[in-house]
């Protein structure tokens, strides 16, 4: 889609005025002057979010061991609860999605499930960009299957340090590969790579693959009815705005419901006869059969207020936000920004773009210790990007204008000059 903006605060003004989710941003926890752009690493706390984990404590008081089985949602099945809140955001089934520990735990649990190494077909083929906990399960995986990660990795290797090309990761899927993992959107440049195409071409070579949608899911709508990958994992702490630590989510196609689980656990067992506690693993046939050890209700229950909103927004609604969001924040950039050495790392096209942009410049780090003063909540990813992440259920066309106002500050008036160019132990 193309987008056509005017400059100046007016504008802006226009823009959020004319927003039907506008009335989403009341019901998060806003700071007074400041703007929060950084909701693709941790997502702010919602009214809706904390209603429902006093609501779950509230059931933990009262209750005790019988909130796994009295409440109008049943704890002890709340995994399957949230799972089916989750599904639509990724068109699949309920009985396709579980929550369940975090994301590098999913990461094993699904390659431990779907890597049956050969002979002469046992690399597993992941890029260079991802994010470093995917590589080190990964990695661990081949160690765990006597297999050095120097002979077992099938690299695919960026063109320019920024996005990959569609055709490089095709060429890749040579037949030594048995398994492929590779990010929806590239966690520093914030590309959205061609799910459909790469998962289809994968498919044809008899290729397992897998997604890890953390920085994407609640940002850009996915159907796994079309893409059909293997498995998926996401974290739930970022656009889903779950809370710090918030339980991942993990998919499997139900054409593998009957496959053993590659980390199985007593939650795995069909709940019928959970607690008849056999030694031997009667699996659930869904993605619940993926599950290990309880779940962790107080770190799930900010996650049902959240799937709520999401489901009275709509995905669809969201993403065209966000992507008008992102454009106009790339429209500021390049007509107001460019003067002083700022670029952006992000692909232009709406279809290969997620919820976030890289803001480029030789100095990113100083200047982003800059913003931190001046209000602005962005974060710094080495070596030179500043992630802005304009999420839509409580970021607005004013907030973009405003953040661009201040960074013209900082470098008129050499603000960012005053800091030491290394980071803290969190970016």
């Amino acid at each position: 889609m193309k987008h056509v903006f005017d400059d100046g605060r007016e504008a802006a003004r226009t823009m959020d005025a004319e927003d039907s989710l506008r009335s989403f941003r009341d019901r998060f926890y806003l700071r007074e002057g400041e703007i929060y752009m950084d909701g693709n690493s941790l997502g702010l706390c919602s009214k809706d979010a904390e209603a429902n984990l006093l609501a779950v404590l509230e059931e933990w008081k009262t209750l005790g061991i019988n909130i796994w089985s009295r409440p109008p949602v049943q704890k002890f099945l709340y995994q399957d609860h949230l799972g089916a809140l989750t599904a639509p955001l990724i068109k699949a089934d309920a009985d396709e999605v579980t929550i369940h520990s975090n994301t590098t735990i999913n990461i094993h649990t699904a390659i431990g499930t779907f890597y049956e190494p050969k002979a002469d077909r046992y690399q597993i083929l992941v890029d260079d960009l991802n994010f470093p906990t995917d590589r080190h399960a990964v990695d661990g995986q081949l160690r765990l299957k006597g297999i050095d990660p120097e002979k077992g990795i099938a690299l695919v290797r960026s063109r320019d340090g920024k996005t990959l090309a569609t055709e490089d990761i095709i060429a890749a899927m040579t037949p030594e590969v048995a398994l492929i993992l590779l990010p929806s959107v590239l966690y520093r440049s914030g590309q959205l790579l061609d799910m459909k195409t790469i998962t289809h071409e994968a498919r044809k070579r008899d290729i397992i693959i897998g997604w890890d949608l953390s920085h994407s899911i609640g940002a850009v709508p996915h159907d796994f009815k079309a893409i059909d990958p293997d498995f998926a994992v996401w974290c739930s702490y970022k656009y889903l705005n779950g809370g710090p630590g918030a339980s991942a989510g993990l998919y499997i196609n139900r054409r593998h419901f009957e496959k053993p689980a590659g980390l199985p656990g007593w939650h795995g067992n069909v709940k019928e006869t959970q607690f008849q506690l056999n030694h031997r693993l009667d699996k659930a046939a869904y993605a619940g059969g993926w599950q290990s050890g309880t779940q962790h209700v107080l770190s799930m229950a900010p996650l049902e207020g959240s799937l709520k909103m999401y489901e009275e927004a709509g995905m669809d609604r969201l993403r065209e936000k966000s992507l008008k969001l992102t454009a106009y924040l790339r429209f500021l950039i390049e007509s107001r920004l460019e003067a002083y050495g700022f670029s952006v790392g992000t692909p232009y096209e709406d279809e290969n773009r997620g919820g976030h942009i890289a803001l480029e410049h030789e100095d990113a780090l100083r200047i982003n210790e800059a913003l931190k003063d001046a209000g602005v909540v962005p974060d710094f990813r080495f070596p030179n990007v500043i992630r802005l992440a304009p999420v839509p259920l409580y970021v607005g066309f004013e907030d973009v204008y405003e953040l661009v106002q201040r960074i013209e500050i900082i470098m008129d008036q050499k603000k960012y000059e005053n800091y030491d160019n290394k980071v803290g132990p969190v970016a």
